[in-house]
């Protein structure tokens, strides 16, 4: 009981919190002996395997070449056999040594994922004429995967791929909505386990080539310190402030997200420091667990990694990561800062403080240092920009290896500043706040790798996979060499020789730890190859997508509703990508489909993070609420509870998909100029922020009836403009599609062009749709239709598709050959949408105005 009054959850706490992500992430069992060597050298050389394979080398030296499926097979193997050594059956079964079974049960399902691998030459000659041992193995395989699903990450996608596998053979027996025919043995399981359409299909090839390099580059930048940076920093500048840890919280879960793929993870490497102290300052033991949960689930949707999502988008939609991370960074942003807000009010409800500076704040000498840490940024922004661009011509070839002794210069450099300020603390408990000026500049070398990672995605536009290679191995060089360095400049009197060796220890302990991370992600995906091979055998999609469309009665809002309550079901209890996934493949199409018949078109990537965002929330939804759990069981408060509030703290998160459906400009779409995003930034951000102050019923004081209603109805209105444009002016007209050209042509660079279609698909069923084209950069309207995917053949006042373009984004939406284009819907010439604004922020100055009177009236009552 003591703990609960002074707000200190006891010590074992945060032991329990680290099984909860041992059970969830990385295996709870800890053996010892020859076990425990196995259990360190086989995640160690799957790290070296990966490496490899994401390196340069095997070309250069024509050795180790794996083609996609080969390395698919082998990453797979890895991923089994370790789940079954490093999970337990049960929870009644041993700890601290591997049963025999286990050991025979990991061998063969090594065996079974690597069969592509072994045999990948004898498949090939015969496509589609599995031989019996091919269907055996099969059947083992997808057993094996199934359990090791079950012991990684619980029952909830074990039992959603297993009913989907028995939809394949028994959908002759299913309700009439969903029926289907079956599937024979052989041909199930050569779609499952023989080609690329199940188990080894894209998530399985995106877990191989990119996720585990990400995963295990936040492990390295984790074991540097970089976490512990990241969350010293964010205590320095946000612990003084009203309900300061919980905003300290925030801010750091989102740093830790940039790189984290793990919500659990996330939930106890910042929720060690900042639950206590939120716990100090007056947070129940539920509201400080609930704060930390959402704001360790929104990491999950923090570009540039967003839970390794951000690469699966890529090969689902169908766009470049780039543009990915731009359609996702004003979300992200906006519902931090929704969630730092929602703090606040909770703050000023109960009239928390913050924690005591160790110096009284000097106006002036804090805008100094903003100003010149602002200018060093930017002066040093510029000089690596337009310098790397001028050592492209000046060295050629070698501007790699003079950029790569830059690269270590500006690292010694960096930590050589550091050394300057006191070494960062690293007690767990947060006595008194941190300066931030010497905070900040003591761990700015940790920064670096990020910024290579970055730099290499965006500037130099390589590919994800080799960008997460160079940055993990700049952060292996950091690990090995910043203790030593760090004795040297400080002349502590330490080996540089004993410095070195640590380094060497702590690499392949953060190689061990990413690839141990990587167990449940590499069995997750391999699983969710089931229900997404489940969904091409079948065309239980087809199905799915008139069953939503039934149910909702063709109402888009209905539509909306029930696909997120599907996504949140389907979501529990998964990880990130595994999560992603299953939403997407089953109910993404579902929003296109059943959306295009109703007039709503939006673009492929809208849909997506729709599906994702509400996929993400079922981490703090109950009952499965893993990162709930641990949370609670840091903070000693009902997980249950805790889950609940954080929910209601993430309700924020819930409303903003439902905006970007119907306002793309949220996720940058179609914006037009500089001042465009601009407006379009501070009005999402005020919007977000009233919409918080309404569901916290807390805006300057405590909110009257009427003015919650206000609220809400002011930050829908700035949020969705166009929607009391509509009730006006129509914003479609239908333009001939003899005119399709002219169109076309007269669009801006990067505009999508909306198309109705007709024609009849293989299956014989009419079609009659909208869909949006990408036109890409400018040129002739054929030229521009053609890079959508489509060439056109115009006779007799008709316009028929001549061909589609294989891969190309007309192919994937469903346009086939023969197919009539019935019109080209354009937007309607109307007044500007923003004129809402005007009537909307007049009611806030008005509410601003009433409760600013009523504040100076009345203090304001704390909360019960």
């Amino acid at each position: 009981m003591s703990d609960k009054i002074n707000g200190t959850p006891p010590d074992n706490g945060g032991q329990e919190a680290m099984d909860i992500v041992a059970e969830a992430d990385t295996g709870a069992r800890s053996p010892s002996g020859i076990p425990a060597k196995i259990l360190w050298f086989v995640p160690l050389a799957w790290a070296g395997f990966q490496l490899w394979l994401a390196s340069p080398l095997p070309f250069m030296l024509r050795f180790g070449i794996f083609n996609s499926t080969e390395a698919r097979s082998i990453h797979l193997a890895f991923a089994i056999f370790l789940a079954y050594l490093a999970f337990p059956a049960l929870k009644r079964s041993p700890r601290h040594y591997i049963p025999i079974q286990d050991w025979i049960i990991a061998l063969v399902a090594a065996f079974t994922a690597g069969y592509q691998y072994l045999f990948f030459i004898e498949l090939s000659d015969r496509p589609g004429l599995p031989t019996q041992m091919d269907i055996v193995v099969s059947v083992i395989g997808l057993a094996l995967i199934l359990e090791a699903t079950r012991r990684a990450l619980g029952p909830p996608l074990m039992i959603v791929a297993a009913v989907f596998m028995l939809y394949t053979f028994f959908g002759h027996l299913a309700p009439e909505i969903i029926q289907w025919k079956g599937a024979s043995l052989n041909k199930a399981m050569s779609h499952y386990y023989l080609t690329t359409e199940g188990v080894y299909g894209i998530a399985l090839g995106v877990s191989t080539s990119l996720v585990f390099l990400f995963v295990m580059f936040g492990s390295l930048l984790e074991k540097a310190g970089a976490g512990n940076y990241f969350i010293r920093v964010a205590f320095a500048l946000m612990g003084h402030m009203k309900g300061g840890p919980a905003k300290a919280a925030v801010v750091s879960s989102a740093m830790t997200g940039l790189v984290s793929g793990s919500a659990i993870a996330n939930v106890v490497t910042t929720g060690t420091f900042t639950i206590p102290l939120m716990r100090k300052v007056g947070f129940s033991a539920e509201k400080a667990g609930a704060v930390e949960v959402a704001s360790s689930t929104n990491g999950q949707l923090t570009p540039p990694i967003m839970g390794a999502v951000a690469f699966l988008m890529i090969e689902y939609v169908g766009i470049s990561y780039v543009e990915v991370i731009k359609h996702a960074a004003l979300p992200a942003l906006i519902s931090y800062i929704a969630l730092v807000y929602i703090v606040h009010l909770e703050a000023c409800k109960a009239d928390m403080k913050g924690l005591p500076r160790r110096r009284p704040p000097n106006f002036i000498r804090s805008l100094m240092s903003f100003l010149l840490t602002f200018l060093g940024l930017v002066v040093l922004t510029a000089f690596v920009y337009f310098g790397l661009g001028w050592m492209k011509g000046a060295f050629g070839e070698a501007t790699l290896w003079v950029a790569i002794v830059l690269l270590i210069i500006t690292y010694v450099a960096l930590v050589y500043y550091g050394c300057r300020f006191p070494e960062l603390d690293t007690e767990l408990e947060i006595t008194e706040l941190p300066d931030p000026a010497p905070t900040i500049k003591a761990g700015l070398y940790y920064l670096l790798p990020v910024v290579v990672l970055v730099w290499c995605l965006i500037v130099e536009r390589l590919s994800p996979g080799l960008s997460a290679y160079y940055a993990t191995l700049f952060m292996l060089f950091v690990l090995l060499t910043q203790r030593a360095l760090k004795a040297i400049i400080r002349k502590t009197g330490e080996s540089v020789a004993g410095c070195l060796k640590q380094g060497c220890m702590d690499t392949p302990e953060g190689l061990i730890s990413g690839a141990r991370n990587m167990i449940g992600i590499g069995v997750a995906t391999a699983a969710a190859g089931i229900i997404v091979g489940t969904i091409s055998l079948t065309g239980i999609g087809f199905v799915m997508s008139e069953f939503v469309e039934f149910i909702s009665g063709g109402h888009i809002l209905i539509m909306l509703i029930l696909t997120a309550v599907l996504s949140l079901i389907l979501g529990m209890g998964l990880p990130t990508t595994a999560n992603y996934i299953v939403v997407s493949a089953l109910l993404a199409p579902v929003i296109v489909t059943v959306g295009a018949q109703n007039g709503l078109i939006v673009p492929l990537i809208a849909v997506h993070m729709f599906v994702f965002y509400f996929g993400i929330l079922a981490d703090d939804t109950p009952p499965v609420a893993l990162a709930a759990f641990a949370a609670a069981a840091i903070s000693k408060g009902d997980p249950i509870k805790t889950g609940i509030q954080g929910f209601m703290y993430d309700i924020r998160t819930a409303i903003l998909p439902f905006m970007f459906i119907f306002n793309t400009e949220l996720l940058m779409i179609g914006i037009e100029s500089w001042y465009h995003l601009l407006i379009t930034v501070v009005i999402a951000i005020t919007a977000i922020m009233l919409f918080a102050a309404a569901t916290q019923g807390y805006f300057i004081v405590r909110c009257r009836k009427w003015e919650i209603v206000a609220l809400l109805l002011i930050a829908f209105t700035l949020f969705r403009p166009a929607y009391w444009m509509d009730q006006i002016y129509a914003p479609l007209e239908s333009v001939s599609a003899t005119n399709i050209y002219e169109v076309a042509e007269k669009m801006p660079v990067g505009a999508q062009i909306r198309i109705r279609v007709m024609g009849e698909d293989i299956e014989g069923r009419e079609i009659d749709k909208v869909v949006m084209l990408p036109l890409g950069a400018a040129g002739s309207g054929k030229d521009r239709l053609f890079e959508a995917g489509l060439e056109l053949l115009i006779a007799d006042g008709k316009v028929i598709v001549d061909n589609v373009v294989f891969g190309s984004t007309a192919e994937r939406q469903k346009i086939d050959f023969d197919f009539e284009i019935a019109s080209v819907e354009v937007e309607a010439d109307r007044p500007a949408k923003q004129w809402f604004y005007l009537p909307a922020l007049i009611v806030l100055g008005l509410i601003i105005m009433l409760q600013r009177g009523r504040r100076e009236k009345t203090p304001a009552i704390a909360a019960a």
